[in-house]
């Protein structure tokens, strides 16, 4: 039995928020680039002001418990807390609504105790209840709850003993689980979110434990959050006690990068979350900070459908995967980024690097396509008992490097048409099946993320009978050995990629630029940004 409990002074959580800002911990792969000449002296914190925040693209849906992209996520996050918190530095779980836990029954049964005194922000207690009704919830949400709804599976029982006490069984042993309950994912919300339909929750019927609280949402407007009058349990990692400092964020839907580093610049915003590659040199030379981490988990990738006559073609699959020069996509990426070496990003636990895999082989890729009846016509792209070997992806995240995939899947004679579409038109068009080829990425920092996207009995992304790498994944979610893990995830990693099931292309790095009055702004484990402990000095 594994028996945790431990609390942190607050003179301790300051000078771990400093090494998490200054980047100084071994085995941290983010930085807070400042230029010297705006480099202050660490200031007292300061109570108030509005954080103006903008964001590229349209939050979408604000629910954290529902599928959701990293601008709504880092909404969410504010309105909510977990049972734990992980760090980002050692990526150790640590307390933040439960004190302590125990784990038993190998890794299937898990106790924990919560803490005194937590209250969603409509004045009702945060119980033992609480929990088991969010997380039936998510049960109910089912696919809309894509990411929770896995870290729940197999879910047997959760008993209540007490307000205080809250027991979560399993049906077999769940190696992912505590790791999940650190995530927005599994955050908690009072009774009458649980109640409400998807689609509420989506458009802002969010009542939280948060340290802010969800004042509106326009839809490709803008999301207003408000300070929680009386909020006094952040997580054992936090840097302060008692309510946020800031008196509340407004995120505003800014698409045009060219707006919104003019209006970071000019002093009308305090935080651009969509830093693109080539203003990142801009920004620094006008002074301001960059913070920025590799994302860990399911790296940016090409996911063909096997449900699709053209992709459930092995052959095609692996030309994809042999086309592409990934060295080549350096130049239009962020100083941050790094080309794919495995379907994980370096950054995620159990990551192995697998970039032998991923070799650049344009004569392999002809040869293959060539003896396999896919013959080039007078345009240079190829077709196969007269269908063209061409598909179509749609996505809406700033991708630079798609345009330079196109060109080099071009010249072994594959047509890729890009369409870059409002966030809702792709999510319409992912949930419909209906397409060749989908586009994404998956932040989470456990190699579980595998199993969330690929098992044939969950998302199933490819959209393909049961296989021998499902084994792998659910096996490699059970053990509770690290060694035995580690082979299991690598090997499902190495089926993934030699059966052209993911087609990994480049990491994420979450880039954010701050002006020189914003302190305090720092990553989570997930590369999600946390607001609690972040405050606005008087501009200079």
């Amino acid at each position: 039995m594994l028996q945790i409990s431990f609390f942190r002074t607050t003179r301790w959580r300051r000078s771990l928020l400093t090494l998490l800002l200054t980047g100084t911990l071994a085995g941290c792969d983010q930085a807070a680039e400042t230029p010297a000449a705006s480099a202050n002296t660490p200031q007292t914190p300061q109570q108030g002001g509005i954080l103006r925040v903008a964001i590229d693209t349209d939050p979408n849906c604000l629910d954290p418990q529902q599928a959701g992209n990293n601008n709504s996520l880092n909404i969410g996050r504010q309105l909510t807390d977990s049972l734990t918190d992980q760090d980002p530095q050692s990526g150790k779980i640590v307390p933040w609504l439960a004190t302590r836990w125990q784990v038993e029954e190998n890794n299937q049964r898990f106790t924990f105790t919560l803490r005194d005194g937590v209250t969603f922000s409509d004045g009702t207690p945060f119980t033992a209840q609480s929990v088991k009704d969010n997380f039936a919830a998510i049960v109910r949400l089912g696919a809309k709850a894509s990411l929770a709804s896995t870290y729940l599976k197999g879910l047997q029982s959760v008993e209540t003993p007490d307000a205080h006490t809250v027991v979560i069984t399993f049906a077999q042993p769940n190696a992912q689980f505590l790791q999940a309950t650190s995530t927005m994912s599994l955050g908690f919300f009072a009774a009458d979110t649980v109640n409400a339909s998807a689609e509420e929750r989506c458009q802002g019927k969010l009542t939280g434990s948060g340290p802010f609280v969800l004042k509106q949402f326009i839809h490709n407007q803008k999301a207003e959050l408000t300070r929680r009058s009386g909020y006094q349990w952040p997580s054992s990692l936090a840097a302060h006690q008692g309510e946020s400092y800031l008196d509340g964020v407004e995120y505003r839907v800014i698409p045009e990068s060219g707006v919104r580093f003019g209006s970071i610049i000019s002093g009308q915003l305090d935080v651009n979350v969509g830093v693109t590659p080539q203003d990142e040199q801009l920004l620094l030379d006008k002074h301001l900070t960059l913070n920025a981490r590799t994302n860990p988990g399911l790296v940016y990738s090409l996911f063909p459908n096997y449900s699709s006559p053209l992709m459930a073609d092995s052959v095609v699959r692996q030309a994809l995967n042999l086309a592409i020069d990934r060295a080549a996509l350096k130049p239009v990426l962020s100083r941050y980024q790094h080309e794919a070496t495995s379907v994980l990003a370096q950054t995620t636990p159990l990551y192995q690097d697998l970039s032998a895999q991923l070799k650049y082989d344009p004569q392999a890729a002809e040869k293959l396509l060539d003896e396999n009846g896919w013959q080039r016509e007078a345009d240079g792209i190829r077709r196969k008992n007269g269908e063209r070997l061409s598909f179509r992806i749609s996505y809406w995240q700033n991708a630079p490097f798609l345009e330079v995939v196109q060109q080099q899947l071009k010249q072994v004679g594959i047509d890729l048409q890009l369409e870059k579409a409002p966030i809702s038109q792709v999510v319409a068009r992912q949930a419909s099946g209906k397409i060749d080829v989908d586009f994404y990425n998956l932040t989470r920092s456990d190699p579980d993320v595998l199993r969330t996207v690929f098992d044939a009995s969950g998302r199933n992304v490819n959209k393909r009978q049961p296989a021998h790498v499902d084994t792998l994944l659910v096996q490699s979610s059970e053990t509770l050995d690290s060694t035995q893990r580690q082979q299991y995830v690598t090997q499902a990693a190495q089926r993934l990629i030699s059966e052209g099931n993911a087609i990994p292309l480049v990491e994420l790095a979450t880039v954010i630029a701050t002006a020189p009055h914003v302190h305090g702004f720092h990553f989570d484990a997930s590369s999600r940004f946390q607001l609690y402990d972040t405050w606005l000095a008087a501009k200079e």
